[in-house]
Formats: C-alpha cells, structure tokens, sequence
C-alpha cells in the first residue's frame, strides 16, 4: 500500500495491476475511463480497479491536489474477486455520500504509513472498500475496454515499458502490423509511439522522484531509458528541469504543504 498527497497532473491512457483510490482535496479533477470523461470537485472520491485503462486530466488556473492511494489486490482477499472481474460504470463517488469511516481511515493511513503495523493497514483498506463499493454501480472488466487491440496495446507498455521496447517488436509480439499499432496511438493516444513510451517511463521516474530517495542513476535505469542523457533531454522536454532540480522543488513543495496543513484537513 503507498499513499500520497501531491499535485494532481495529465495522465495519459494506462493500466496497472493495483487498485488506486483518488481523494480530491483541492480544485478538480476529470479521470476518464472507457469512453466516458468523470468530472471531480473537492472532497469526491474515485475507486480505479486494476487492470482497467484510464487517465487523468486538470482542466484551469490553480493548483489541483489529491490523495492517490495504491494497494496490490492480493492483499484484499474479501474483495479480491469483485477487483478482478468487474469495475465500477462510474468510479465517482460524491463527496456528500463519502463515509466518515473512509475520512479516518485515509488520515490514519497517512499518518505515519511506514510504521503501522501491515494487519491495521490491511484493516483500513477493508473499510474504505466496504464503505465505497456499495455507492458503485458495477459491470464486466471488459466492457470497458474499448477495443481489444487498445487494450493490450496499453497492457504491453505497462508491462514492458522499463524494458527496450521498439515499434517492430511490440507489432509482432502482438500479431499485427506496425502501422496498425502506429494508428492506435495517433487516434487513440495522439501521440507517436516513442512519446507514449515515454510518457510512461516519465511518470514512473517521477514518482521515484518524488517518494523515494533512490539514487537519479537508478531511477533512470528502473524507468527504462538507455542513458542518463536520454532520461535528462527527455525530462527537461516535459518539466522544464533537471531531475535532481525537480526533486528538490518537489521537496520543498511537500514541507511548505505539511507548515500549512493539509487541504485534507480542512475537508472535515
């Protein structure tokens, strides 16, 4: 389980083998999923369920935050079969029916994470699933995704994207021509094939960035990208920074919020 309040930012279409809780506690939010687009104001709270290809959005002017919450689903096995089959039609709940147990439960698991004891983590968890899950309408996994070439196109990234991974090699693992797989990015992701890969390796060497004090050399090479050059010309593409200049903004970012308190805080 890993839990953080940070800055909410575009996430391009992924998919990832965990179920991610979303808490906003300041400004909006729109996830999308399938081909649908959910808005979320202050205080709502979205249940992504594994392996379902979604993305993020931040519309207008102002800083957008939210709790992010991550929990392998093996460690859930009340709920696991519900995890694994099925999905919410609408990973939205509204803030006026989120369960004061589900407010606690996210400040007792932000308080001190690393140290808690794993039965009381896993006892929180249950009881923000067992107070979310009955507020989702629920349907098959695969109705919601989209075709079945999008789908394991997106699943390949997620699982190869540390790897070298080319065009020509992802077509023919997947049985289909490279300018096939070339349209699914431009009609789908808008964006070529090397942008979306990445994108993800960007997204996973930010969070490193952020929530760990893992080394820039090890970071780079976890992500996937075949230099240090390439990941610096890459970041600096997108954020404007070094890594190590973004570390160190982020950090000071974080200690500011915890002088001020948490948005969170001031929901109750």
């Amino acid at each position: 389980m890993y839990l953080v309040e940070k800055i909410s930012k575009h996430a391009a279409p992924h998919l990832h083998n965990c179920l991610e809780m979303i808490l906003v506690t300041k400004g909006t939010l729109k996830i999308g999923m399938g081909q649908e687009l959910f808005h979320m104001e202050k205080g709502d709270m979205a249940v992504i369920f594994p392996d379902v290809i979604h993305h993020c959005q931040v519309f207008g002017e102002g800083i957008k935050k939210a709790y992010y919450l991550w929990e392998n689903i093996g460690s859930n096995h009340y709920f696991e079969e519900t995890l694994q089959k099925k999905c919410p039609k609408n990973p939205v709940i509204p803030a006026q029916k989120i369960h004061p147990d589900i407010k606690h439960a996210f400040r007792s698991l932000q308080n001190d994470q690393r140290d808690q004891n794993p039965v009381v983590i896993q006892a929180y968890l249950q009881i923000i699933l067992a107070r979310s899950l009955p507020y989702l309408i629920m349907q098959e996994k695969r109705a919601t995704d989209g075709t079945d070439l999008i789908y394991r196109t997106v699943s390949y990234i997620a699982k190869n994207y540390r790897n070298t991974v080319t065009l020509e090699g992802m077509a023919k693992d997947l049985g289909v021509s490279k300018y096939v797989i070339s349209r699914v990015f431009s009609s789908t992701f808008h964006c070529n094939f090397n942008i979306y890969l990445n994108e993800q390796r960007l997204n996973a060497a930010v969070f490193w960035l952020e929530n760990t004090d893992h080394t820039i050399t090890d970071i780079w090479l976890d992500a996937g990208f075949e230099s240090q050059r390439t990941f610096n010309r890459v970041f600096r593409e997108k954020y404007k920074v070094t890594p190590r200049d973004y570390r160190k903004w982020y950090a000071e970012q974080n200690a500011q919020g915890k002088i001020e308190g948490t948005e969170y805080d001031k929901m109750s």
